[in-house]
């Protein structure tokens, strides 16, 4: 026998080794046979096709006699059928509590998800679905796998989305703080209540009366501690610099709050900055080169209203300038070399070069200002300057923009605000200018007084991207305002450090996420709105000096605790600064000399402290979100811990792309391509079916969630379509499991058939491969493993081999038996492997399956148990030999009934040899299991083809490879096969020619019939 043999060869080997290669024609190709249900479907009618009357009146007789499938499973549901199964399912099998189930039961590891908030301004939609689900999947499978789950869902509350939504057309005139903060609470409550429900309707796992709200107070005074601790160790701090400010929306904004429109359309103008004062270390040469004439420096900006608020000209040190003469009208122009050329296109003239200078050499120049009498400007060193457009030569206004603030920094310049808080020019800008707003009609006037004063040179339309407010869709403008800020520079060398340790899927995420934080120097976290979360600041009447330490802090965030942070605006000041807090500060004179502040704390920082809230002194193991989130939540999260903890507070990231339609377009609802979950799952008024929260929760697992996830007709289709192929498996494994009871009529795996154990092999690998994908975050794969395994393991190899021995064995048969506890293995498998997928199906399958006591749910019931049992030596090798062997036999028969023939295998003495001999210990047999995995008549083995084989016999050859334990067996066996029909007769009963008449049982039937009565 084969374990003898492999003994011999080996003492040593404690097991046997996968083949890691095959030859000739040893592929194993699970293909599907002519030798299928059809079979057993003409049984079951009565119908044949060809058949003399006498063998159909005798497949009637024992018509019953074949043990069919039957389950009352339903193959389909849809419709209002299909919604109310899925309901009944949920309450049924206790999807409400299951939650707070396995919160409290024992266990030694935890998987804690944090819920990033979804934001409470409007219904749910499919953005939501992707995200949630997403999230489901992955915590459904790691409480069934044994985990305890910790996943609190959460909501963002505050902001001025909800707080404009709230007001509608009232806007905020008349109303107070308070009566602001009223209406925007119940707007947010009612969205919650919305999406809460939706949530729950797709099978999302949690304890819905215990979320978190970032407007409960107890949220609000964790936060507080968070901007306490990182004020007290210098990373808040309040400072007058430029900002990014919606006019639109009258408040500041951070970079997280802005949308970068790219058709963008800007009045770019070159203007010219008379030089009144040559730069010294060349001024007698440009004299020398241009006489008495005078030189302009060349500017270009695509925000010609922020001219009047000019400080400088900035030039790159290290780049070259040329003073160059146009020649229409011997104007000459200061612009750097390398952008001579274009400018020169531009102007729709040519420029002589008149001499060139290194940037350094311009150092002490000075300019006139060219619409402000008597204001002169510098000429300064700047890194930021660029060559990529304009001239080389950057018009710097810092109160208007970033670097140029820093250059206002560095060498000590005005930074004047000319511009007010809805984005109209201040008195500052001049009579002319005054109260125009800065983006429309004040860019005109401005362009029209460079030209009245000749020093507009050149105006263009500018399509580029600028940033819009999110929210309101308008343009931004940059002005200075006195405001609170987070120091990110500081961080943000933590902050990466941090990042490094976190693993981000995908990996290609993280050059965003490290990216973003290499752009944000500082970060502006005060808002000019009522509904938030107040910075918990008071001001001296008189200096205006703030007061904020850990004493006032502390005591605001009890009272926000206690009551909520609409105290900050109900209660007196003497309450919420009382005496004895501020002479913990040392302050000098009463109480009445403060006033509270009015600014509220960005959205951004309300939610980038939930781990505070929610987490507290623990990290995630995982962050979920979409791709917005990488400037956003995942950012603001990992700067406030980092600076209060000194560590990221996730393990990892994962970062979804957006749900689009099926032509990859954003969804827009006047474009008309938005795709509602509730009519998904309901149905929706226009041709949309039906589908069931599944096919919802099919569509997101089968998705690739790295990239953008489309949806539509042929999405949902193609997930309705998937979920009816995986039934109808389901439903052929229930209906072969009738009357078993897997505890007390399982097979032990070492009394199976071959064919049985190998398919426990086969489920073995794949449990391990569907564990590996659900632990990846990557159900798309769990879904094509599930796929690949039912179509070719399962239907096309399996199950047509085993169907005559699971209809016609007799019912209480050991070979019958064995194939059903392998189906029952393969049914409890599958559907636990779906179950993070779709948990009303995996619920709906357990419900009709055998082998548990009513009421048990599979949820409480565990993952995959496959068992290292279930890999013998040998095994793999004597069926897939055999699978090789019967690929050939097929491929000298195509299109034929394997079952009409008659095989002989012949092989040299050898490895294979006995491991077919495993299979078939008789030369000749028509029962023996190489006999059931070949699906023919008859299979004769032998050690050589005889000679006297008939004429019409088919001959075909190839070989197997054998090779174990990384080559220490190995063996290249060669077989022969020989096929002729057979002279058999067609069973009456299973269809096998295996029968001595056409109106006889073969021998296996006999004793089949016989015990049946």
């Amino acid at each position: 026998m084969l374990l003898c043999r492999v003994s011999a060869v080996s003492q040593t080997l404690a097991r046997w080794g996968r083949r890691s290669q095959r030859g000739g024609g040893g592929l194993l190709l699970h293909r599907a046979l002519s030798f299928t249900s059809s079979r057993w479907q003409d049984v079951s009618s009565g119908e044949g096709s060809a058949q003399p009357a006498e063998a159909a009146s005798a497949q009637r007789l024992y018509r019953d006699t074949v043990l069919l499938p039957r389950t009352d499973f339903p193959m389909k549901l849809t419709g209002q059928k299909l919604l109310e199964r899925e309901l009944e399912i949920q309450k049924e099998c206790g999807f409400a509590d299951l939650y707070s189930w396995q919160r409290e039961r024992k266990v030694k590891k935890e998987f804690c998800l944090h819920d990033g908030p979804p934001y409470a301004n409007g219904d749910p939609h499919v953005g939501h679905a992707l995200n949630k689900i997403l999230k489901d999947i992955r915590n459904r499978f790691e409480m069934l796998r044994g985990r305890q789950v910790h996943y609190i869902p959460g909501w963002d509350c505050h902001g001025l989305p909800i707080e404009l939504k709230a007001l509608g057309e009232m806007g905020t005139s008349g109303l107070s703080p308070l009566q602001i903060r009223q209406k925007a609470r119940a707007f947010a409550e009612a969205a919650i209540a919305r999406q809460k429900a939706a949530f729950q309707r797709w099978g999302v796992m949690a304890d819905w009366d215990q979320c978190y709200y970032t407007y409960d107070g107890a949220y609000e005074a964790a936060q507080l501690k968070v901007f306490q601790e990182m004020h007290s160790k210098g990373f808040i701090y309040q400072d007058y610099k430029p900002i990014f400010w919606s006019p639109s929306s009258r408040t500041a904004l951070a970079e997280a709050e802005l949308e970068y429109n790219a058709d963008h359309v800007s009045r770019a103008i070159y203007a010219t900055f008379p030089l009144i004062t040559l730069p010294p270390k060349i001024a007698s040469e440009i004299l020398l080169l241009t006489g008495l004439e005078s030189v302009s420096v060349l500017v270009w900006t695509t925000q010609p209203w922020t001219i009047p608020a000019n400080q400088a000209v900035c030039y790159m040190p290290n780049a070259q300038y040329s003073v160059l003469k146009r020649a229409d009208n011997s104007q000459l122009l200061l612009v750097a070399t390398e952008r001579a050329a274009s400018v020169a296109a531009l102007l729709g003239t040519e420029l002589e070069s008149v001499g060139t200078f290194t940037g350094s050499q311009l150092e002490g120049g000075i300019c006139k200002h060219p619409t402000i009498p008597d204001k002169e400007v510098p000429l300064l060193p700047a890194n930021h300057v660029t060559m990529a457009k304009g001239t080389g030569l950057v018009h710097t206004a810092p109160a208007h923009g970033m670097e140029d603030y820093s250059v206002a920094s560095q060498f000590k310049l005005s930074v004047e605000c000319m511009v007010d808080e809805d984005g109209k020019f201040t008195e500052l800008a001049g009579p002319e200018l005054q109260n125009l707003s800065v983006m429309t009609e004040g860019t005109d006037k401005v362009i029209s007084m460079l030209k009245d004063c000749g020093a507009l040179v050149k105006e263009e339309q500018c399509v580029h991207s600028y940033p819009y407010d999110w929210r309101t869709k308008q343009p931004v403008v940059i002005r200075p305002s006195k405001q609170w800020f987070i120091n990110t520079a500081s961080l943000k060398e933590k902050a990466k450090d941090a990042l490094q340790k976190v693993r981000v899927l995908p990996e290609s995420a993280r050059g965003s996420l490290l990216a973003m934080l290499d752009r944000r120097t500082y970060w502006c976290i005060s808002r000019q709105r009522s509904w938030g979360v107040p910075i918990p600041v008071f001001y001296h009447r008189e200096t205006g000096d703030p007061l904020i330490n850990k004493h006032t802090v502390s005591h605001i965030a009890t009272l926000f605790k206690e009551k909520g942070s609409d105290c900050w605006w109900e209660l007196p000041i003497e309450t919420l600064l009382p005496a004895e807090v501020l002479k913990k500060d040392n302050g000098s004179g009463p109480v009445t000399d403060y006033v509270r502040g009015v600014d509220i704390l960005d959205i951004w920082f309300d939610s980038g402290a939930s781990w505070a809230a929610v987490l507290e002194d623990s990290r995630a193991d995982a962050y979920v979100e979409g791709k917005d989130q990488i400037g956003g939540w995942f950012q603001s999260s990992l700067l406030t811990s980092v600076a209060v903890r000194n560590k990221a507070p996730y393990k990892s990231l994962v970062v979804h792309g957006f749900a689009v339609s099926e032509k990859g377009e954003k969804m827009s609802k006047s474009v008309g391509n938005v795709v509602d979950p509730d009519a998904v799952i309901n149905g929706g008024k226009v041709s949309m079916p039906a589908y069931g929260a599944d096919v919802l929760r099919w569509w997101v697992a089968e998705s690739n969630v790295f990239s953008e996830v489309q949806i539509g007709p042929s999405a949902l289709n193609s997930a309705r379509d998937g979920i009816g192929k995986l039934r109808n498996t389901l439903k052929f494994l229930l209906g072969n499991l009738q009357g078993f009871d897997p505890r007390v009529q399982a097979v032990d795996p070492k009394e199976m058939h071959y064919i049985d154990q190998y398919m426990l092999h086969l489920l073995r690998e794949y449990s391990i491969k569907v564990t590996d994908a659900y632990s990846e975050f990557d159900a798309g794969r769990a879904i094509r493993v599930l796929q690949a395994f039912i179509a070719r393991d399962v239907s096309s190899l399996y199950f047509s081999i085993i169907k005559d021995r699971l209809y016609c064995d007799p019912k209480d048969s050991l070979g019958r038996r064995s194939c059903q506890t392998v189906l029952e293995e393969v049914l409890d498998g599958v559907t636990r492997s779906i179950a993070p997928i779709l948990p009303h199906l995996a619920e709906e399958v357990y419900l009709h399956a055998p082998g548990h006591d009513q009421g048990e749910t599979l949820f409480k019931s565990g993952w995959i148990k496959s068992s290292s049992v279930w890999r013998r030596p040998g095994l793999e090798e004597a069926v897939e030999g055999a699978c090789a062997i019967r690929d050939s036999f097929l491929s000298s028969i195509p299109g034929k009934n394997a079952a009409q023939y008659d095989l002989t295998v012949a092989i040299e003495p050898g490895l294979l040899f006995e491991l077919m001999e495993s299979l078939q210990e008789e030369p000749s047999s028509t029962t023996s299991q190489l006999v059931e995995l070949m699906m023919v008549a008859r299979v004769n083995l032998t050690s050589k083809l005889p000679r006297d084989l008939p004429s019409d016999a088919l001959l075909s050859h190839g070989t197997f490879l054998i090779n174990l334990e990384g080559g220490v067996i190995r063996e290249d066996s060669a077989y022969s096969i020989a096929v002729v029909p057979t002279s058999a007769a067609r069973c009456p009963r299973c269809r096998r020619y295996t029968a001595e008449s056409a109106d006889c049982l073969c021998p296996r039937c006999q004793s089949a019939v016989s015990q049946a009565h």
